[in-house]
C-alpha cells in the first residue's frame, strides 16, 4: 500500500483499533472474573474438605471425597493468571512510529493488539478449562461427601 492509500485509510484505521483496544478491555475484564470465581471456588473447596474432615464418615467415599476436593483445589489455582496479558509495549512503539504518519503509526498499532488478543485468547482459553474442570472436581466433592455422611447414619 503506497503512503497516500494509507492515509485515505486513517478512518478506517482508528475505526479498527479502537475496536481492538476495546477487545483486549473486555478479554482483559473476563480474565479477572475467571480470577474471581477460581479463588472462591478454590476457597470453597478448602471449607468443604475440612467440613469432612470434621465428620465421622464411611472411608471410601469420604477418601473419593477429598481426591475430587484436591483436584478442585488444584486446577482452581492453575486458573488463577499466573503470567500477565500480553499488551502493547509503549516505548518501542513509540520510538518507533512517534514520527511516523498517523496512518502508519495506526496499521502498526493495529497489528501488535491482534498479537496481543490472539496471544492472550490462548492463554484466556486454558485458564476457563481449568476453572471448569475444578468445578466438576467440586461438584463430583460435594456429591461423595453428603454420600459418605449420609452412609454412617
Amino acid at each position: 500500500m503506497t503512503p497516500d492509500e494509507l492515509e485515505r485509510q486513517v478512518e478506517t484505521l482508528d475505526l479498527i483499533n479502537n475496536e481492538l483496544a476495546a477487545r483486549l478491555a473486555r478479554q482483559a475484564e473476563s480474565g479477572s472474573k475467571i480470577d474471581t470465581k477460581a479463588v472462591l471456588l478454590v476457597g470453597f473447596a478448602a471449607t468443604a474438605a475440612q467440613f469432612l474432615a470434621s465428620r465421622h464418615a464411611q472411608a471410601v467415599l469420604a477418601g473419593l471425597a477429598f481426591g475430587a476436593y484436591a483436584v478442585a483445589f488444584g486446577f482452581g489455582v492453575s486458573a488463577f493468571r499466573v503470567a500477565a496479558y500480553k499488551d502493547v509495549e509503549p516505548r518501542p512503539m513509540f520510538d518507533r512510529y512517534g514520527r511516523r504518519s498517523k496512518a502508519e503509526a495506526l496499521v502498526h498499532l493495529a497489528s501488535a493488539r491482534v498479537k496481543a488478543f490472539e496471544k492472550n485468547a490462548d492463554q484466556h482459553e486454558c485458564r476457563a478449562k481449568r476453572w471448569w474442570i475444578s468445578l466438576a472436581a467440586l461438584t463430583l466433592g460435594l456429591i461423595l461427601s453428603v454420600a459418605a455422611i449420609v452412609q454412617t447414619g
